[in-house]
């Protein structure tokens, strides 16, 4: 199985070219910046992260070129592809690549900006939900979960 799942940044915005021909296909490369789990013991203090290449074909390219912008935090579902080919020079350059399957915000833009939100159908002695861009929402209080298996 051949899956790849990468949560980080772009590094610059998507590059976005169209393939020839009657029906001309989008191709979008970006590279994102991935945070590493855990730091190497001799690095302790450093940042450091993997920039991966990522290639999106068709309405994922469109997606990347309308919305993806330099230091958007995206999540990426795709797949390793390698490949090679000779550069100018005769030298033979090998790639590797992650073909982008799915794609999608990791946050919401105004978490991203720093700007807050404001939730205008939120009941006034509940608190609205947050939109700290940490991937859960606080449920207010008195809300009442019924699991089926109970």
């Amino acid at each position: 199985m051949n899956k790849v799942i990468l949560c980080g940044r772009l590094t610059r915005d998507p590059d976005v070219r169209y393939s020839q021909g009657e029906s001309a296909t989008a191709v979008a490369r970006y590279t994102l910046a991935v945070d590493r789990r855990f730091a190497r013991r001799d690095q302790q203090d450093a940042q450091t992260a993997d920039f991966i290449g990522i290639v999106a074909f068709g309405k994922a390219g469109e997606f990347a070129e309308k919305y993806f912008r330099k230091g958007t935090k995206v999540i990426v579902t795709g797949r390793i592809q390698t490949g090679s080919y000779t550069n100018k020079d005769g030298v033979k350059v090998y790639t590797t690549d992650v073909v982008a399957e799915d794609q999608e915000f990791a946050e919401s833009k105004n978490s991203s900006a720093g700007s807050s939100v404001s939730y205008d159908n939120a009941p006034s002695n509940e608190p609205a939900p947050s939109a700290a861009g940490d991937g859960f929402m606080n449920i207010p209080d008195g809300i009442d979960e019924e699991l089926p298996f109970n």
